[in-house]
Order: C-alpha cells, then sequence, then structure tokens
C-alpha cells in the first residue's frame, strides 16, 4: 500500500484530495500547523520520518497582491521548500505532485499556452511558482506538475460567493472583462489526480508519464462573463438578489488597479494531459452550476 503524504491538507484543493485519495492508500494528512512549509528543517524532518512513496504538495503562498511585497516569503513557500521536497522524492524515490499556475505564463495573445511554451510571469507571485517548477525538474524527481487557474471550491471563500453577497446588496456590479480564463474546482483537481496516480500505480512504462501537465475545466470565460453566470444561475435557484443580470457591467483591468499585475490571458490548453491519461474535463460551467445549488439550497433551506 502506498504512503502517501499530503501538504496543505485544509487549502481548497488539499481539502478535496483527502477524499479523491483516500482509496490508493495511507494518507499522512498535513495542515500547516505540522508541514509548514516555511519551517525547512521541520519539512525534512517530517518527510524522512513519514517516508511517503508519494508526496502531494497542496500548500502554497497564494496571496498574490501581498506577494509584491513579502517576497522572500513568498520565495521560501513557492520555491524554496518545494526544491526541498524535490530532493527528498530523489531520496526516498518517491513521486512528486505539485500544483502551479497560469501565472507563470505572460498572459499574451488568445491562444490557449500549451505546457512547452515560453513563460515569462508578470508577478511576484508567479514568478517563486515558476521558481519551484524549474526546482522541481533540475532535481530529476519522479513528478507530476498540475498547472491550473481561477481555483475555487465551495468551501471558504470564493469569486462566485463574493459576487453573491455583494449581489444581495447592490443593484449594480463592475466586473473586469478583458482578463480570460477557466475558473476551475477544487473538486475536478482532487479527481484528476486521483485518477492519473492510480494509473501511475499500475502502469509499467509510469516514469515515462512524469512531466508538467495544464488541469483546468474545460472552456474560458472573462470575469465579467463569470460573474454574470453565477447571477444567471442564482437567480433561477430562486436566491434573492438586487442585481439583475444585465446590471453586471463589464470594465477593463486598468479601471481596477491591483498591486500585482495578471495576466489577460489565462487559457491553458489540456491535450496532453487529456490524451495521457485518456481523461475528459467538463466545462467550467459544470461543476459552478453544482456549487451554486449547494449554495443556494444552504441559503433556501
Amino acid at each position: 500500500m502506498s504512503n502517501i503524504l499530503i501538504l496543505g491538507a485544509n487549502g481548497q484543493v488539499g481539502w478535496e484530495l483527502q477524499r479523491a485519495l483516500a482509496p490508493l492508500g495511507r494518507l499522512i494528512v498535513c495542515d500547516r500547523q505540522r508541514g509548514n512549509l516555511e519551517d525547512l528543517t521541520g519539512l525534512r524532518a517530517l518527510v524522512r520520518t513519514e517516508r511517503p512513496s508519494i508526496i502531494v504538495n497542496a500548500a502554497a503562498y497564494t496571496a498574490v497582491d501581498k506577494a509584491e511585497a513579502d517576497s522572500d516569503r513568498a520565495r521560501r513557500v513557492n520555491a524554496e521548500a518545494v526544491g526541498l521536497l524535490a530532493e527528498l522524492a530523489v531520496e526516498l524515490d518517491a513521486w512528486l505532485v505539485h500544483y502551479s499556475t497560469d501565472y507563470v505564463f505572460d498572459g499574451s495573445g488568445s491562444e490557449p499556452f500549451r505546457e512547452d511554451d515560453p513563460t515569462g510571469p508578470l508577478n511576484i507571485y508567479g514568478q517563486t511558482k515558476l521558481e519551484g517548477e524549474q526546482a522541481i525538474l533540475r532535481s530529476g524527481c519522479r513528478h507530476l506538475i498540475f498547472r491550473t487557474s481561477w481555483v475555487y471550491a465551495s468551501r471558504g471563500a470564493n469569486f462566485a460567493k463574493t459576487m453573491l453577497r455583494l449581489a444581495a446588496d447592490r443593484e449594480e456590479l463592475r466586473v473586469i472583462d478583458d482578463q480570460v480564463g477557466a475558473p476551475t474546482s477544487a473538486e475536478l483537481i482532487a479527481d484528476v489526480t486521483a485518477q492519473a496516480l492510480a494509473q501511475l500505480l499500475h502502469r509499467p512504462d509510469a516514469r515515462s508519464l512524469a512531466g508538467v501537465y495544464h488541469l483546468t475545466a474545460d472552456g474560458a470565460v472573462s470575469w465579467h462573463g463569470y460573474a454574470r453566470f453565477v447571477i444567471e444561475q442564482a437567480a433561477r435557484l430562486g436566491l434573492p438578489l438586487r442585481t439583475l443580470p444585465e446590471r453586471v457591467l463589464p470594465i477593463p483591468t486598468r479601471e481596477y488597479p491591483l498591486p500585482a499585475t495578471r495576466p489577460h490571458n489565462s487559457r491553458l490548453d489540456t491535450r496532453k494531459l487529456r490524451t495521457t491519461f485518456s481523461l475528459t474535463l467538463p466545462t467550467w460551467e459544470t461543476h459552478v452550476t453544482r456549487m451554486l445549488v449547494e449554495l443556494t439550497g444552504e441559503k433556501l433551506a
């Protein structure tokens, strides 16, 4: 039986991984208290003590704007700790599963980025995530790096919940319409991870499957389109809102300045993932709708 170490277990993806990976082996579940990526000495001791055959790193420094003024801490978590995990994976002959981001690209153009396209992060967060990827590749460890985008979950805060909260109080919402990506649920990320690992555990050519993969829901939408979809579905489900769908208004990025520059194009090409692991990815609308049904059901109950 595989020993599977999950770091960042209380985060959005980590929480779903506990469910999705349970059938694959013995889970060693670590939250920030037990598996703190800022404490490299403690992290090394944890991994050497537990000796996992699979390390799944769902922990990260994800405060994109804060990272601009907190680059040392972001780099410690997103790059230095990841490099250490890669070294330990080599030492233990373990697989390392790591999650990265569309922010490693510069967001130019309108075509989905492929795994081998040139990178060019626009902010500190993206740069430190790229450095983490590079550390894994340099180590030579067996790895799966899943780049994803616009991650959300029913548990905790997310964009859809924010839109619903604002729409309950306001008659008009103004949302950016020149950034495009694929809202991707933590549930989908965890399920795909489980599918990929299940195949690795049973395929004689498993080592040849190591690499970088793009993992997002199918399709693409702007933040404005995403917000309007959320409001339309919530209204259809009977949630009382002050904002009508037509009063969700588009604005350009320049009207909503933030410390960290965001990419305009966050589309990721998922063909490599789908082909390698024989997967079909649902449209982004599928899981967003499921989440909204859960949320509205709770509020209307």
